[in-house]
């Protein structure tokens, strides 16, 4: 049994695939509290099921910056990213300073919603009420952490001076809002999300949502257009009441540049001929749609078999 690595032995790949062997690729998605872990499952048994002669594994992850970093070094195949961390990977920016990732897209997945999380009692009704208090704003090697330091950044916190700031995963995040050990937390994903499903179940605790879409202008004006506003529509979670006013980054799949574009290709195939199958494990695999390759902003060129598969499609990729 091999495993399919990118670049140098791709012919070996396909000719061992040929010859009936099983080929090995993984999925690197983010923590098990979040979206992406169970999407990235449900990716990972259609493609097992789907693609003759292939065995794929979602992998537990930081999340973005550490998807962009395991698809730069090729130990992983597929990476899902947040749109302004996968711009900061191929520039070689920010987290990826002097470091380009020669990495392409292979499909907008879902808009990421960020999620700015409290309880009731806590004394937080506002951004601007983070001052003094203990928040967590991802985990390391996340694409959380790149967007809520952004976002507080935009609402005049200064993450170092302001609060004190946890970096924990958005499971862990949960468990200490619960267990009052912090007092807020951010997470981007889509909705609905697992670990804010958990806080706003909990007896005793009543779940806030934190508005924060003011910050947008001043978020658009540094980084550009890539960020939109959103919302978490009321009932999304046990007993909230009200909708959310959010801002939103698109979440995308990226692989490296020298992927190979027959198997890029029937990757995005298998996605779409099998996608009720995605919907089904998530809902915000619905967004995964052929509209949706066009309007989802995307930083990082597009994988010639992306390009391929959706011109076959009728739908043009630029």
């Amino acid at each position: 049994m091999k495993k399919y690595l990118i670049g140098g032995v791709i012919a070996l790949g396909f000719a061992i695939t040929a010859h009936g062997q099983q080929v090995n690729l993984s999925i690197a998605t983010g923590g098990t509290g979040g979206v992406w872990y169970p999407m990235g499952g449900a990716m990972a048994n259609v493609l097992s099921k789907h693609m003759p002669n292939t065995a794929v594994t979602a992998e537990v992850t930081g999340g973005s910056v550490d998807n962009v970093k395991l698809i730069a070094t090729r130990k992983t195949e597929v990476g899902f990213s947040m749109v302004d961390v996968a711009w900061e990977g191929l520039n070689g920016t920010g987290k990826f300073k002097d470091n380009k990732v020669p990495m392409r897209t292979l499909a907008v997945v879902h808009p990421l919603v960020m999620h700015v999380v409290s309880a009731e009692g806590r004394g937080i009704e506002k951004i601007a009420d983070f001052k003094g208090k203990r928040v967590s704003t991802g985990s390391p090697g996340s694409g959380t952490e790149v967007m809520a330091l952004r976002i507080l950044e935009a609402h005049g916190i200064n993450p170092d001076k302001d609060i004190t700031r946890e970096r924990l995963s958005v499971a862990e995040a949960a468990n200490a809002l619960k267990d009052r050990k912090i007092d807020a937390f951010m997470h981007a994903a889509g909705v609905p999300l697992p670990a804010v499903t958990d806080v706003a179940a909990t007896p005793g605790i009543k779940l806030k949502l934190i508005d924060h879409a003011g910050g947008l202008e001043a978020m658009r004006k540094k980084y550009g257009p890539i960020y939109a506003t959103g919302r978490i529509p009321a009932r999304s979670y046990p007993g909230q009441e009200k909708e959310s006013r959010t801002i939103n980054v698109w979440g995308v799949l990226l692989v490296h540049e020298s992927m190979d574009e027959k198997l890029a290709y029937n990757i995005l195939k298998t996605f779409f001929d099998r996608h009720q199958d995605l919907v089904i494990a998530h809902r915000e695999s619905a967004n995964m749609t052929l509209e949706n390759q066009t309007i989802g902003a995307t930083a990082v060129p597009w994988h010639p078999g992306a390009v391929k598969y959706f011109a076959d499609r009728g739908v043009t990729v630029k």
